[in-house]
Order: C-alpha cells, then structure tokens, then sequence
C-alpha cells in the first residue's frame, strides 16, 4: 500500500498534547513511509516546537494529500480556530477546549471521507471541552457522536511482551462505573456479548484465529464458590456458549496471573471485567507503551492514555512515548482500515 496518511489532534493546546505531537512527528519527519500530520493552529505547533527547541519548521498545509516534506518538517493541517489568542499553558480555557473539539472533527471527517487511513488523539481536558459548549463525556463519546456509531469498546494494545513481536490486547466488560455497580452489569447475557465482541475485534485488527481469554472476577477464580459464585453462575456458563459457536476462549482465568500468560504470548486477547483489573495490569507493566484502540468505529482511531498535565505544559518535560507508540500502532492497523470500515460502519 502507499504510505497512509495518519491525523494527529494533540488534543487541548494548552497542555502536553502539543509538545508530545510535535516531538514525534519530528522524529518521523524523514520517514517517507508514513505521512504524519498535526491538526491543530499552526501557531499551537510552532509553539510547541519553540518550547522543545526542536530544528524544525512547521508547514501549514489544507490539503491531505500534499506531498511528504522531509526531514526537519512537521506538517499541520491548519483550523485557524484560535487567531492571534495566546493561551496560558496548563490553565482550563474554553477556547481551548473548542480548538480541541474542532480538530477531532476536522480528523475524524476526513478519515469517514477516506482521505486519511486513522487519527491518532492527544489527551483532552474534559471540563474545557465542557466550558466550550461539548456535551460529550470524552473522546469516544464524541467520536461516536461523529460516526454515528452507538457502541464502543476499548482495546489497549500493551507494545512490549515476554515475547518479541507479541502484543497483549486488553479488553473491557464493563468500564466507567464504580466497582459495585460493575460487577451488577456483568450479566450472562454481557458477558458473552463482551466476549464476542473481544474476539471478533481481535480478527478485524488482524489477527488470525485469535486466542481470547477471560479474567476471573474472585480471588482464585472464586475457588469452586467459596471466595463468589460469579465464575459458576456467570463466567464459566457464558465461556461455554462462545465455545459451541467455535470461539477459542479460555477461562475464567485468576486475575492475577492471566496477565502474565498474555504477555508470554499464551493468549492475543484478555478480556477484564472492570475498569482498573486491566488498566492497573497493563500500565504497571509498560505504562508508555500502552495505548488506546477504540473498536467499533468505523475509522481507525488510536490514542495516548494519559492526561494533559497542566502542571508540566510548556516546560519541554512531557514523555512522548506514549504518543509514539499510538503513533506506530496507527502505522501497523492501517493496513486493516477497509476491514474495519466495513465491519463497524452503521448500515
């Protein structure tokens, strides 16, 4: 395939996201197999370059498919949505949060458009998108709405394993709520749609007869019920049922060691049953190198998993790493774009 061209939004201006965007197109700018371009005011990415003092020039761009620069170039497809305003760093501004807003649309249009094969997404601040006029709770909210896709999962792709070239996928039964109110929403009937989901999102993604596993919810996988009875009225019964549609799916698997057996490259996917089971095991291994897929959608979107920082902005201390590897995830999906286009648009 040619070189895919890849929307980066660096999220808030006024936090880390242009710092970290910057700092890694420009390590990509001679890299001619992929086309990595900022969405944002050009003024936001010439900022951000000052502060890293980076030997770079900023090239405002309207078209997508403008040819590569080279070396030392970082290309932004201008929204010009802040003018001549100079934000503070690190401070909830309302302007802010309508820049932001702004490029996620630009991006996500072009890539519903088939102008550009995914959008890579910096960290917004969720209460000045608010304070700009948003009602949408984050970005998958928001690039749903966009989409018009109504369901959503997460996937974290942790980047390093026990096992060169091997990536352990995260998966989510249940995410922002409280740990009761979680574990009331597992249900038989959502857990095997979770499991399905799982599995079928490892193909799209491009993997080939996918191994998925389940994680416990008790302690010793409930230890036949004396710790709950979750895995015997829940989890085992919904594992069962995949199995005779010929899923391959194993579990449910303690939490605290089917972690592990992921990252040795026993299984391509785990499925967690709440927010922080999954979040807590895949940060603490490689927190830079986790990053965020949302499945589902129609477009190739992946994302950073982190904040804005506000109390480092501006001070060239952020760590692009995460960034990075959101940005090299987009380059190894892009190949799959046409299938996941096909599998998740809204028919």
């Amino acid at each position: 395939m040619t070189a895919p061209v890849l929307a980066l939004t660096p999220g808030d201006p006024v936090g880390i996201g242009p710092e970290i965007t910057a700092a890694v197109l420009h390590e990509y700018s001679a890299d001619e197999s992929v086309h990595g371009i900022a969405v944002a005011d050009a003024s936001v990415m010439r900022r951000a370059v000052e502060v890293l003092g980076l030997d770079a020039e900023v090239r405002a761009v309207t078209s997508w498919d403008v040819p590569h620069a080279g070396p030392g170039v970082i290309d932004v497809f201008d929204i010009d949505e802040l003018g001549d305003a100079q934000l503070e760093w690190g401070v909830v501004d309302a302007r802010a949060g309508r820049a932001a807003v702004r490029a996620i649309e630009i991006a996500t249009t072009a890539a519903m458009n088939q102008e550009i094969a995914g959008i890579v997404t910096g960290p917004i601040n969720k209460e000045a998108i608010w304070e700009a006029g948003s009602e949408h709770l984050g970005h998958t909210e928001m690039l749903g709405a966009l989409t018009g896709v109504t369901k959503q999962d997460t996937m974290f792709v942790v980047e390093r394993s026990h096992v060169p070239g091997h990536h352990m996928h995260v998966f989510f039964a249940t995410r922002h709520m409280s740990l009761r109110k979680a574990l009331d929403a597992i249900t038989l009937e959502t857990q095997i749609d979770s499991i399905r989901r799982a599995h079928r999102a490892l193909e799209v993604y491009g993997i080939q007869n996918p191994r998925l596993a389940t994680a416990a919810i008790n302690p010793h996988g409930g230890e036949n019920g004396a710790f709950g009875d979750e895995e015997i009225e829940i989890l085992h019964p919904a594992i069962d049922r995949v199995r005779a549609d010929g899923l391959t799916v194993t579990g449910p698997i303690p939490a605290d060691s089917v972690f592990h057996h992921g990252l040795s490259g026993r299984y391509d996917g785990i499925l967690s049953q709440y927010h922080d089971q999954g979040h807590i095991a895949a940060k603490t291994f490689d927190f830079d190198g986790t990053i965020s897929v949302t499945v589902g959608l129609p477009i190739l979107r992946t994302s950073v998993d982190h904040g804005t920082a506000f109390d480092i902005a501006g001070k060239a201390l952020a760590d692009p790493g995460t960034m990075r590897s959101a940005f090299r995830a987009a380059i190894d999906y892009a190949p799959y774009v046409d299938g996941i286009r096909a599998e998740y648009l809204p028919r």
